[in-house]
């Protein structure tokens, strides 16, 4: 080869070398900060980043609001507040995540305010009961005990304000924080701001109080746990699609940047069922902490309390009519979510998809508890309110009668047997006041 042509190719190798090399060093770097790898876009332009899922739908079956209760409906939301005055504790304005089990999460206490809320402005319970329970559950996280001094542990007594571990023993060091937790906080906070004003300076002493930034690294949502091997503190990115964005507004819509946390198609990935494509975390839990269950809730709660953003809209209406498919095709009544049982292992995940399996249902272990898929009270409840389609008829026809009329609404029923999951929760109550406030008013948050 004589020089001149040497010179050339080395004239074209050279950029060749550096855009390979700016390639994977990107790649590296995105791996190593856990940026998302549709950042890269090695199918697309590599500068860009697709933000939209693509509609399957000019319009959605989206259910009225501003909507006067009917005598049924208020009756549904007086059977729903028994649950949140049997389980109350007036020295800590904390109320019990489970019937008669004195112990909460932050996300089941965000559950018991919003129902609060939801229960005044549907106008079956006074004003003076709002202030009194809004007070004193703000003086209680004000001054109750924080993980390494920060944040919330995960659990609390709710009768001591004591952290304790998720079997209710007392811990003087607490077993870490959740940020999914938090950031759902975080939303009844901005309800608070919005529409409570005369509470504002609780939330801002909390903002004070709380060292929020702590949950956020690299615009993501932080929890830290502690392993149950060696009782290691772990620090983690928690969230996968649907409860990442969900938990995420809370954050954001309070003055934090979580960017990362609220990109819907930075891990999405979609998979047929019945032929539906609906969409799923590619983060498995094989190779990333946490299961990426696809189910009702998160989807649920968005829409009513934050109202449907464009990608949040199409994938919790594929997810409805992915349920509503199955029943057409099997005659099973279907509304799957995350619920409390009646049994152990007490707590499921009964999933869309999870794990590389459909129509599955784990515990929070991961083991597998097929023949504990239950029909969700709160599921049938909150796609009814949502949507206003022959379906999401059918499941409150079906889930309308799930109640004991001095505890409050059941959890839901077994598939398998038929038997009522008789679990009564604070979860549960929760979503059909705010499902039914949310009839009446619109997005509660905003």
């Amino acid at each position: 080869m004589n020089k001149k042509n040497h010179k050339s190719y080395t004239f074209l190798i050279k950029p060749l070398v550096f855009i390979i090399a700016l390639l994977i060093g990107s790649y590296m770097v995105l791996k190593i900060e856990k940026c998302k790898p549709s950042d890269l876009g090695f199918y697309q332009n590599i500068f860009q980043r697709e933000t939209v899922i693509q509609p399957t739908t000019a319009e959605y079956p989206l259910r009225e609001t501003g909507h006067q209760l009917t005598e049924e409906e208020i009756a549904y939301a007086q059977i729903a507040w028994r649950y949140f005055e049997n389980n109350y504790y007036p020295a800590t304005g904390f109320v019990n995540s489970v019937d008669n089990y004195y112990s909460t999460t932050i996300w089941d206490l965000a559950s018991a305010l919003h129902a609060t809320l939801s229960a005044f402005e549907i106008g079956i319970i006074e004003r003076e009961t709002v202030d009194e329970r809004i007070k004193t559950a703000f003086n209680s996280l004000l001054n109750m005990p924080l993980y390494d001094g920060k944040l919330p542990n995960k659990v609390y007594n709710v009768q001591t304000l004591d952290m304790t571990t998720y079997d209710n023993r007392p811990t003087f060091t607490g077993v870490g924080w959740s940020s999914m937790d938090i950031g759902r906080f975080l939303g009844f906070c901005f309800r608070i701001l919005n529409f409570y004003p005369e509470y504002t300076e609780y939330v801002k002493q909390l903002q004070r109080t709380w060292d929020l930034e702590e949950a956020i690294e690299n615009a993501t949502l932080i929890g830290i746990g502690l392993s149950f091997k060696d009782g290691v503190e772990k620090r983690v990115q928690e969230g996968k699609l649907g409860y990442e964005e969900y938990c995420g507004k809370g954050f954001q819509v309070m003055g934090y940047d979580v960017l990362n946390a609220m990109q819907y198609t930075d891990f999405v990935r979609f998979i047929t069922i019945n032929g539906i494509e609906i969409a799923a975390d590619s983060r498995e839990v094989r190779y990333h902490p946490s299961y990426n269950y696809v189910l009702s809730d998160p989807y649920i709660l968005d829409g009513i309390e934050y109202g449907f953003d464009i990608n949040s809209r199409e994938l919790a209406y594929r997810i409805f009519k992915v349920q509503k498919r199955r029943y057409q095709n099997t005659g099973q009544f279907t509304a799957v979510g995350e619920s409390h049982i009646d049994q152990n292992p007490w707590f499921i995940y009964n999933s869309v998809y999870v794990n590389g399996k459909i129509w599955h249902c784990v515990s929070e272990s991961g083991e597998v508890a097929n023949d504990l898929k239950t029909f969700s009270t709160a599921a049938a409840f909150g796609w009814y309110y949502l949507f206003d389609d022959n379906y999401s008829d059918l499941l409150m026809e079906k889930a309308q009668t799930l109640y004991h009329p001095n505890l409050g609404w059941y959890s839901g029923v077994y598939e398998e047997t038929g038997k009522i999951n008789t679990a009564v929760t604070s979860n549960v109550n929760a979503l059909i006041l705010q499902a039914l406030s949310y009839r009446m008013n619109g997005k509660l948050n905003s």
